[in-house]
């Protein structure tokens, strides 16, 4: 492995990180609500009363973000190295993980552990070792 030094960005990723668990811990004090993707995303399919604006803000504010980004600095370039089977079949994989474990990596490795809980835990080594294991198999035993 080779560290792109370059590209290396301690602390904007130190900011970065603070500014997630900083938002996750307001969303949760002021509404009371785990700021997990999956779970709000979820919750538009089969909207309650009084449950759907709060949603759609937090959904058009993760949209929105980039292009506010862009104005104080240029946007990475993306580079996507799979094909759209490749990546329709992931994004498969992943939501129906996030129903059997009941969260996503949001919900559970931001929200989750902050709040010491045992599942989360569980759930994010979980997400953790799955990723290890499909990188270690994809690079090197199918390559």
């Amino acid at each position: 492995m080779v560290i792109d030094w370059v590209h290396y960005t301690p602390l904007a990723s130190l900011l970065g990180g603070v500014l997630i668990g900083l938002a996750a811990a307001l969303f949760v004090l002021v509404n009371g609500r785990i700021a997990g993707i999956s779970g709000i995303v979820g919750g538009l399919l089969r909207p309650r009363m009084g449950d759907l604006m709060w949603r759609v803000a937090f959904i058009v504010g993760l949209l929105t973000a980039p292009w506010l980004f862009q104005v104080f600095a240029p946007l990475p370039e993306i580079q996507v190295g799979a094909g759209t089977a490749t990546l329709l079949v992931a994004g498969l994989l992943v939501g129906i993980g996030t129903r059997y474990g009941a969260g996503c990596t949001s919900g559970h490795g931001v929200c989750g552990l902050a709040r010491l809980s045992p599942r989360s835990l569980v759930a994010t080594l979980s997400f953790m070792l799955t990723g290890f294991v499909t990188v270690f198999a994809v690079r090197h035993l199918l390559a």
